[in-house]
């Protein structure tokens, strides 16, 4: 995926577009949304989400999903090395915490 947009103002800006123009919701920890001008797979920027019942800005990975075949098999090779490292094979629910804290998941961020 090319760079699809640039950041050209600053996060107030965006803040204040969304919620005025747009009437979005703005999530709590986005931060500071530096200025740049690409915005380029695996970096940080500003998107909207559509949620049940509204749509919101937050500040995710941009780029496309990885599949879910490769997620679990980064996260059974996470497990392989934490099995090695600590001399047992980890539980279910670890294994499923691992998959679950993939870097391509989408968060559940507080309204």
């Amino acid at each position: 995926m090319c760079h699809a947009y640039s950041i050209t103002t600053n996060v107030e800006a965006i803040r204040q577009m969304v919620q005025t123009i747009f009437r979005f919701d703005v999530a709590a920890n986005i931060g500071n949304l530096t200025p740049q001008t690409g915005v380029y797979p695996d970096m940080l920027a500003p998107i909207i989400r559509n949620q049940p019942g509204f749509r919101e800005l937050i500040k995710l990975r941009w780029g496309l999903p990885t599949s879910s075949q490769a997620l679990y098999k980064q996260a059974q090779d996470r497990a392989d090395r934490i099995a090695k490292k600590q001399g047992r094979d980890l539980t279910a629910e670890e294994f499923a915490e691992l998959v679950r804290m993939e870097p391509d998941r989408l968060p559940v961020l507080p309204r």
